[in-house]
């Protein structure tokens, strides 16, 4: 479930949900740049009586309008009937903090008394996809929708299957897929072999890079968001890897998820999304044959270089971190 200013802890917390299972409450502390204080006087000042309003947060919890403006950048004013867009143009009529003439009519008068009476305004609603790129950039997720569904009709004109259709298509078969880079991984006792783990709004996929591919393909595999792969299907039982041949940078495809709404049919929730799913045998497990070798011990030297195809320049709308094993 999204943050809430009204019902999200500093953690992250359950929730009664349908039937059966109970439902994760994103905490404060996923939002980005909120230090734990600010988030603690909020939560703490809350108590049993929820917020009413942008400017009750403020006067109730005495934190500075930059702490109420990231918590509005993560889209958690829903409670007080409040989109992105009209919970951050509250915030801006926020002083950095209240006026003290009015903190003690409050006291006085044991309500809130605005400092101001503005006009309502019209704000145009945001794009669904613009929502998507504002979650990843305040809190490094979605729950909205998978930035690759967005994307879907697009990858169909290049004949990019799903990463769910893997397990229907044969044994040795040649397919294109498209993904965001989850899960790199370079285990020295795989000589020299990059195994990558990309995701789009079905499900995952894993790939196989050779190292002369690999070799071939450096700062695309190390540099970019959204990869896009042709290679051979291979299947061993329950386990199905895909052996690249031909690596795409398609982060520029990415970028231009912001100006979408056109969702794909198939929806899916982004990232965390395992605990609902499950997933099958993974060879790069401790206890695999294939490898043998533990998590810690995989290393790549030259992971850090940079955004994009420039180091250092962002090329993309949505920034996603891979987890880079060393």
């Amino acid at each position: 479930m999204r943050i809430g200013i009204n019902h999200s802890r500093w953690d992250c917390t359950l929730e009664e949900g349908n039937r059966r299972y109970k439902a994760v409450r994103l905490g404060l502390r996923m939002v980005r740049d909120l230090a734990n204080p600010d988030g603690a006087a909020i939560v703490s000042a809350r108590g049993a009586e929820l917020y009413a309003s942008v400017e009750e947060i403020q006067r109730r919890a005495g934190v500075g309008a930059g702490a109420i403006n990231r918590i509005g950048d993560a889209d958690g004013f829903g409670s007080l009937q409040h989109s992105r867009r009209t919970g951050l143009w509250d915030v801006k009529g926020l002083r950095d903090s209240p006026l003290p003439l009015f903190a003690a009519a409050d006291e006085r008068e044991g309500k809130l008394c605005a400092e101001a009476v503005e006009p309502k305004v019209a704000l145009s609603p945001m794009a669904e996809g613009q929502e998507v790129v504002e979650d990843y950039r305040s809190f490094a997720l979605s729950l909205r929708a998978h930035p690759v569904a967005f994307l879907r009709a697009d990858l169909a004109a290049r004949n990019m299957v799903p990463c769910a259709a893997l397990a229907d298509i044969r044994d040795g078969r040649w397919v294109n897929l498209v993904g965001i880079i989850m899960v790199r991984q370079r285990p020295g006792s795989a000589k020299g072999i990059m195994f990558i783990t990309i995701e789009d709004e079905t499900g995952i996929a894993n790939l196989v890079v050779w190292t002369k591919t690999f070799e071939a393909n450096r700062g695309t595999v190390l540099g970019v968001s959204m990869l896009g792969v042709r290679g051979q299907v291979q299947k061993e039982g329950e386990v199905i890897h895909v052996i690249a041949q031909r690596l795409e940078n398609l982060s520029g495809l990415l970028a231009s998820v912001g100006g979408r709404s056109d969702l794909a049919n198939v929806f899916r929730p982004a990232r965390g999304d395992g605990a609902k799913n499950g997933g099958g045998p993974d060879p790069r497990d401790p206890d695999s044959k294939l490898l043998g070798r533990k998590a810690r011990e995989i290393y790549i030297p030259d992971l850090r270089l940079g955004s994009g195809i420039n180091p250092g320049k962002s090329t993309e709308a949505i920034k996603i971190r891979p987890c880079d094993f060393r």
